[in-house]
């Protein structure tokens, strides 16, 4: 059999065999010193290598289910991980005797991200007041993004952006501003400006934003006048 093969009893308790065979795993791990408790209904565990192993489980809760398990792990790749499975729901409720301006979950990561994914499902978050905040700091950290394939959907009584030096929206098909009543707007200088200084600019230099946001047709037209300079040198 490829376990006896393997030089594993098949227990799984990982402990070397007289005759090993010719491709005796390097990588297993090996304990002499697991101890357990247990019955038809589950069992606890103390020392017990995973069946690919890898990795030894210092503490390890079980059911008849293989799929449901809690294990404490110590070694291998996963040392000092918490690893929690099941088929079913996974529930947690607390808070009962706590106050409402007091923190009754609390996880924190202390390096490393924190990953919640639903892989066919979706993911709801609700309180009383939702706040994300971003404490990082420089150019590439403290930033909140928001990635859909379709939509991002907002529905509030108030929707107020506070930008202390730019804010900025932009497509690259339509853009619409809709108000049913009075549409206000502010700035000490307003500049509006189309495509009919693409070719040539307007009394208020507006080719220069023209450019900023269109640098394609900015570059083709400097090669233009590029090669009209040099067909007039020439």
């Amino acid at each position: 059999m490829a376990v006896e093969k393997r030089g594993l009893t098949t227990v799984n308790d990982r402990l070397p065999k007289d005759n090993p065979g010719d491709n005796p795993t390097d990588q297993a791990q090996q304990n002499y010193t697991e101890i357990g408790l247990g019955n038809d209904k589950g069992s606890i565990k103390m020392g017990h290598v995973h069946k690919q192993g890898d990795v030894t489980a210092g503490v390890g809760l079980y059911t008849p289910n293989a799929e449901h398990q809690l294990s404490l792990d110590i070694d291998g790749q996963r040392p000092g991980w918490t690893i929690s499975t099941g088929p079913g729901a996974f529930q947690v409720e607390c808070g009962s005797a706590m106050e409402e301006a007091e923190n009754s979950v609390l996880i924190t990561a202390v390096n490393g991200d924190v990953s919640i994914v639903a892989t066919n499902g979706k993911i709801r978050l609700q309180g009383t007041d939702i706040e994300l905040t971003a404490v990082g700091e420089g150019q590439t950290k403290g930033n909140i993004k928001l990635e859909a394939t379709e939509n991002v959907l907002i529905e509030s009584k108030k929707v107020v952006v506070t930008a202390k030096t730019l804010y900025k929206l932009c497509t690259s098909g339509d853009a619409e501003i809709v108000a049913n009543g009075v549409l206000e707007m502010y700035g000490s200088i307003i500049r509006g400006v189309t495509d009919a200084v693409k070719i040539k600019d307007s009394k208020v230099a507006g080719q220069a934003i023209f450019d900023k946001n269109n640098p394609n047709e900015a570059a083709k037209r400097a090669q233009r006048d590029a090669q009209a300079e040099q067909r007039n040198f020439d």
